[in-house]
């Protein structure tokens, strides 16, 4: 789970994580481009390195490609976002997807 200052919170009871991932804002951020990309950072709630390192629990995804990149902080996720959409706005043109 996270913080109200998008820290990482552990949480051992699968009910308590469930409710909270239900209701929590877990969207870093989202961009819809002109060439009509969207760049999307939420919050995964689940490790997705799957124990072999720092947990990766936030992911940017490029629709409608599926390029994605994953990261451990809400810093660094905000950062990323930004990179992705800086190198995903130069693309050719895509048909909106959403």
């Amino acid at each position: 789970m996270l913080d109200e200052e998008h820290n990482l919170v552990p949480c051992e009871d699968l009910l308590t994580w469930a409710r909270w991932f239900d209701t929590a804002d877990r969207v870093v951020a989202q961009t819809e481009l002109p060439n009509g990309y969207f760049v999307s950072t939420v919050f995964l709630g689940l490790d997705h390195n799957f124990l072999r390192g720092p947990p990766l629990v936030f992911e940017t995804m490029v629709f409608p490609d599926g390029e994605q990149r994953r990261y451990g902080t809400w810093a660094e996720a905000e950062a990323g976002h930004a990179i992705v959409v800086a190198l995903t706005e130069d693309r050719p043109p895509q048909a909106t997807v959403h």
